[in-house]
């Protein structure tokens, strides 16, 4: 636990520093101006089709003459718009993990080594196409349990659980492979991954329900989707922020591993110069062989028993 916190700690230091702060406004600009661009050409002709959609179910229509009822009835225009930011939200919060895994992570790991392991030798036990290929790969088992689980958030506790459990697991992934990829070798990773999954997890878990501070502002209803192109760019910021947190405490603690790791392997190595020294010793104090055949059994000093009398 204490190493957790560490970790922690040092991470939200390292969130204040320039060169971190200049990282985030890359996938900050990137992600709004792919949000803003989707909306201008997209968004009225994907809300006809959800509004369509809806008034083909008689529970949705049922609920909105309920809602008319109680004088409520300006809600059924923002309903269609609502749910389609809703839908929108999963495939933000991954967007927005693979950028900061493909644009920051590398440079902030790099700087998390250069200030604090200098020394820490770099085994590139794996490559950026790898990681590419085991970001997408985690990143389509994550979509898959959000899928199946979606039935279940209608169960009130669970949807404040699930998500932010997929969102760990993701992070915890993606994170501490990007992590180790330059300075462990693949069994080095291995070993970590095994020695440390549950504190990785639970900085995963506990990025997840980071991640769902921006949930406060979809909380917002009506005003969200009136004021979306000034609230989705902060919300697209909070992931960012959030994400880059994430991969910093990662990298803090990964590396802190994988040191400790170096540090326990060469303690139980044996080392090169004693082993020469002690064989040295033992081929000194051996007796030297005998000149000639071995003496076999019934001879003396290679001689034939004298007969008894």
């Amino acid at each position: 636990m204490s190493k957790l916190l560490d970790a922690f700690w040092r991470a939200a230091m390292y969130c204040l520093h320039p060169r971190v702060i200049a990282l985030s406004v890359l996938p900050l600009i990137i992600m709004v101006v792919i949000s803003l661009g989707l909306g201008y050409f997209f968004w009225s002709d994907a809300v006809e089709a959800i509004r369509s959609q809806l008034g083909s179910y008689e529970l949705v229509n049922t609920m909105v003459r309920w809602l008319e009822g109680l004088g409520l009835g300006g809600l059924r225009m923002v309903l269609a718009p609502a749910l389609l930011l809703f839908m929108a939200i999963p495939v933000i919060v991954i967007v927005a993990l693979l950028f900061v895994a493909i644009l920051m992570t590398p440079a902030m790991v790099a700087l998390v080594a250069e200030r604090r392991f200098p020394q820490l030798e770099r085994k590139q036990g794996g490559s950026m196409v790898a990681s590419l290929f085991w970001s997408l790969g985690s990143t389509s088992l994550a979509v898959l349990a959000l899928i199946v689980s979606i039935p279940l958030w209608l169960i009130p506790p669970l949807i404040l659980v699930l998500p932010p459990l997929i969102w760990g697991w993701l992070t915890y992934r993606v994170m501490s492979y990007d992590s180790l990829v330059d300075h462990a070798s693949s069994e080095e990773r291995r070993q970590i991954f095994k020695e440390h999954r549950a504190p990785l997890l639970a900085i995963g878990v506990i990025s997840g329900y980071l991640g769902a501070a921006p949930s406060l502002i979809w909380a917002s209803g009506a005003m969200f989707v009136a004021m979306a192109p000034i609230l989705v760019p902060v919300a697209i910021w909070i992931y960012t922020l959030v994400f880059a947190f994430s991969s910093l405490w990662f990298a803090h603690y990964t590396l802190a591993a994988l040191e400790q790791l170096r540090k326990k392997n060469n303690a139980l190595a044996p080392d090169p110069l004693a082993q020469q020294a002690v064989t040295s010793m033992a081929a000194e104090l051996a007796p030297e062989a005998l000149p000639g055949p071995a003496p076999s059994f019934g001879t003396l000093g290679g001689k034939p028993d004298l007969p008894l009398p």
